[in-house]
Formats: structure tokens, sequence, C-alpha cells
């Protein structure tokens, strides 16, 4: 019943392939914001020859959004022949830095093996490539089609979202009635369906001391020693007690289906900036630590804040001049959209048609912009789906096979038919 359909997607794949190598062209790197606007205008251009109307939206005030570095977002909509639902096609444009370790050039666009390869093939402008040829096929074969389409490229979901998804959730664009339905084309293999994430907590920790000569420290009060002690006791006490917990959401890969916890970072003391120099001999007055905790949907978030104090404040009360302030950076709770949404429903029934087997419904270890769509747009019918094997993701000579997104671009066609025509032939 969808040959015209999934015929109409197979012509594209030269189209695809180019598309998605002008797409990696763009060095769309974060930080610090590079390209973006030249990016959204080349996705507003191509869409706007399709009959879509075209919004480009800075996120103004957002972290990051200069005059130099503009948080430009695009935000394209076609209007169907009659009333009906809206499918939405959000993909961030945004990349990590491309790193050491290549054998072709990043931002070259190469296509070779059956893949293309570059920074963000994978992670995620191979998954808006497929979006919008399978939209553009899809107005194709159904050019009377009821309801509406929108595609978005957004930025800064590398950083957090707030920039792209973030803030245009908070100006309604993931909300109903402006928005039913929510697709977000992140690699996480073209056979499964991501119902959402873990949650996340981000802090910093610092601990405080006195600054004193470092030829005399005892003179002083050492801040990175402190810190040295709050290392040990998460050793000890916290991260153990993290590994034991499990969930029962079905998390991808097996080992995130327990609480986790990284180090991000840690700062103190003396800077590098001197260098070639020398440093100057002080006792460090304070030192700072990032910690990244994923947490499950079993547990609360007050819980998962106290795990983490109540060791500072032991500390407190057992060593001596020990002193800390702690600051929220981050938080976002866990979500799972249910698996008979109808969003669900419509890309397992293309993955079904197109593979001829059921769907694996898995859960990301980490999150993506799904967090502010459900948080703040309160739009729930949201997935994650899109071409790509999620470990090439920030790795170096990143790559999306074109049979993947040939076979994606098929199933979110398939999906649009579902949701917007009722899967009528």
């Amino acid at each position: 019943m969808t040959d015209r359909l999934l015929q109409s997607v197979e012509a594209r794949t030269d189209d695809l392939v180019a598309l998605t190598a002008d797409l990696i062209r763009f060095p769309t790197v974060n930080p610090p914001g590079e390209a973006y606007r030249p990016c959204a205008e080349f996705i507003a251009k191509r869409l706007e020859k399709r009959g879509f109307g075209i919004e480009l939206i800075r996120g103004e005030g957002t972290p990051g959004d200069t005059d130099r570095y503009p948080r430009v977002n695009v935000v394209a909509r076609f209007d169907g022949r009659s009333p009906g639902p809206t499918v939405h096609f959000n993909s961030h444009i945004d990349v990590v830095e491309a790193g050491e370790g290549w054998t072709v050039d990043p931002f070259a666009g190469v296509v070779k093996d059956g893949r293309v390869y570059g920074r963000g093939a994978c992670d995620m402008k191979g998954g808006l490539a497929a979006s919008i040829i399978a939209v553009e096929a899809f107005m194709e074969a159904y050019p009377d089609f009821p309801g509406a389409i929108e595609i978005s490229g957004t930025v800064d979901e590398e950083s957090g979202g707030f920039g792209g998804v973030a803030y245009l959730a908070s100006k309604g664009y993931f909300s109903k009635p402006k928005v039913d339905h929510v697709i977000i084309p992140e690699p996480l293999n073209k056979e499964r369906i991501c119902l959402g994430h873990r949650g996340v907590w981000w802090a910093e920790i610092e601990t405080l001391g006195e600054i004193a000569h470092g030829s005399m420290p005892f003179l002083g009060d050492n801040a990175v020693r402190h810190m040295g002690a709050v290392l040990a006791a998460f050793e000890a006490d916290l991260f153990p007690a993290l590994d034991r917990k499990q969930t029962s959401m079905p998390v991808v890969p097996e080992g995130a289906r327990r609480s986790t916890m990284n180090i991000n970072s840690i700062h103190g003391g003396q800077t590098e900036d001197f260098r070639p120099g020398l440093p100057s001999p002080n006792v460090p007055d304070s030192c700072r630590l990032t910690i990244d905790r994923r947490f499950l949907l079993e547990e609360k978030l007050d819980e998962v804040k106290r795990e983490v104090t109540d060791i500072l404040d032991r500390l407190k009360r057992d060593r001596k001049k020990f002193d800390y302030r702690i600051r929220d950076v981050m938080e976002v709770q866990p979500t799972m959209t249910e698996r008979d949404a109808p969003v669900v429903k419509a890309v397992a029934e293309g993955i079904m048609q197109v593979f001829e087997r059921e769907p694996d419904y898995v859960i990301s270890p980490g999150t993506y912009d799904q967090k502010h769509v459900a948080r703040i747009g309160h739009l729930f019918d949201c997935i994650a789906y899109g071409p790509g094997i999620l470990d090439l993701a920030h790795r170096p000579d990143e790559w999306v096979g074109i049979e993947d997104m040939v076979q994606s671009a098929k199933v979110m066609a398939i999906g649009l038919n579902v949701l917007l025509r009722d899967g009528r032939s």
C-alpha cells in the first residue's frame, strides 16, 4: 500500500547523500557556536523552494548568544489541504569539536564505501537530511494530505539545548495546538524507537581554603586537599551505592541501567595560563569540581542531591576547617513516552514495514532535546528515531551509512502517512 511512497524515497538517494554532505560542510562547532546562521539559512532556502513558510529565530539572551555567535534556529512549516494534526521533525545542527585521530577531513563530507563521513554525520546531520527527504517524498506521493508538517534545525543541543529547543519551547513552538507529534532523528539505530532518557543533575562543588605562601602551607588551608577528601568519600561510599541501583527502563547500553556519576572537571589553585613562565607559589583557597549525575525513573531528584550533600556535610563535621559551596548547573527529570502513544505506534508501523520485524524500544543513557519538549512544551507524544549508530557519535571518523539513511527515511515517511492520513493508500 505504500509502494509509491517508498519508491519516492528511494529515488531521492543521491539527493539524500548530497544533502548530508552539504550539511556536514558547515562547521557548526559548539562551543562556541560557529556557522549557525549560514547552516540555518541553507536549510531555509531548500525548504522555502518546496513551499514551506520559514522562520529564522535567534535565541536571544540564551547562554553563548552573542553578535559574533548568534543562536540562530530555523523552523519551516507546510500546511496541508485540510485541517489535521501537525507532525514536527526536530534536528539539532550543532556538532562537537572534531578532535584528533581523523583519517579524513571532518568537515569535507567525504562519501566512500557506502558511508558519509564527517563530524555530525551520525549525530545528527544524517538524521536531519533523512527527515527532509522523507517529508519531500511524502508530499510528492500524497499532495492532498491533511494537517501540517514542520521541520526545524535547532542549535546548542550538545550544550543543553537552551538556545535552541528550550528557547523555542518557551515561545510555544513545541506545544499543542501548534504541534501534536514530534520526531527527533537522533542516531539510536534504525530499528529502535527511543522513548526517552535518564534524568540528569549537573552541579558544581567548591571546597574552600585560605591562601598562603607555598613554602609555608601550614599557614594556609589547602582547598585542593579538601577536594581530595571529597573524591575519596565518593569512591568509598557514593560510587558503590550508585552501582547497586537498577532501573526497569530499557536503557541502552546495559551499563546505563544503573545510576552513574561522572566527574566532568576539576579546577583548583594556579591556572595554566602562566605558561611558558612559572607559577606563583600559593596555597589554593578554592577548588571546583563539576559532577554529572545520571539518575533513574525510580529515583527522586531531592534524594539524588541529598546523597551528595550528606557526604559533604559529614566531611564538614569530621574534617578540620572543611567548608564547601554547591551550585546547581542543570537538572532534568527522566522521561519515557508511553509505547501506545500515536507517534510511537506510527514509527513502529514504519519499522515493521521496512524491516519486517518489531522495533526495539529503548531509553537513551543521556538526555537530548526531548527533555525541553516535555518539561517546557508539556508535549509528551515525542520520540527519538533516526539513522546512525550511537556509538559513533563524537568519535574520530564519524560516519552514517547511506542505506541506513534511506531506510530510516522510509520509516519516517510511513510514520507521516500513519499520523496524517491514517495509513491510507
